[in-house]
C-alpha cells in the first residue's frame, strides 16, 4: 500500500478512479506517465484528465520535475502526483515544479517518517532565492 504525502503530512490513498498508461487512457481516467514520455502527447487531452501520476524511477532522475512544470505551463489544472523514488529532501522541489502530492512506498515512509516531509512542507519559503533575498536584506540592515 502507498502513502500519499501532501503539505499536511501522510495520508492513505483517496483516489478511487482508475489509472491507465498514456496510450490506454480515455476521458475521465487518471494517466500514469513514465518519465520517458513527452508531455506534449497530452496536448488537447488535459481538460479531460482528472489526474496525472508521473513516475520517478530513481531519486537521481529529475525528468519528472521537468514534466510537471511543462504540464502546468500547458494549462493542466488537475491533480498532479509524483510517484516512486522521491525522497523527503526533494519534496519542496516537487511542489515548486507543480506537483500537488507525492506517492511513496510504506518502506520509504518508515525510513523517512512524516516529520521529515513536514519539515519541507513550507516549500515556498525554502528556495535558495528566498534565502538569498533574506540574506541580502539582513546584510543591508547590518550596514
Amino acid at each position: 500500500m502507498s502513502i500519499i504525502v501532501s503539505d499536511t503530512g501522510f495520508a492513505q490513498e483517496d483516489w478511487d478512479g482508475d489509472f491507465a498508461a498514456l496510450n490506454d487512457a480515455h476521458p475521465g481516467v487518471a494517466i500514469d506517465l513514465a518519465s520517458s514520455n513527452d508531455p506534449n502527447e497530452l496536448a488537447g487531452r488535459l481538460g479531460e484528465t482528472p489526474m496525472i501520476r508521473v513516475d520517478f524511477p530513481s531519486f537521481a532522475d529529475g525528468r519528472g520535475f521537468t514534466i510537471a512544470r511543462q504540464l502546468r505551463l500547458m494549462g493542466f489544472k488537475g491533480r498532479l502526483r509524483a510517484r516512486g523514488h522521491v525522497i523527503a529532501d526533494q519534496y519542496a522541489m516537487a511542489r515548486r515544479s507543480g506537483f500537488d502530492e507525492v506517492e511513496i512506498s510504506e518502506d520509504l515512509a518508515k525510513r523517512q517518517p512524516e516529520d521529515q516531509w513536514l519539515a519541507r512542507a513550507d516549500w515556498q519559503a525554502h528556495d535558495y532565492q528566498a534565502r538569498l533575498r533574506g540574506a541580502t536584506a539582513d546584510n543591508i540592515a547590518a550596514e
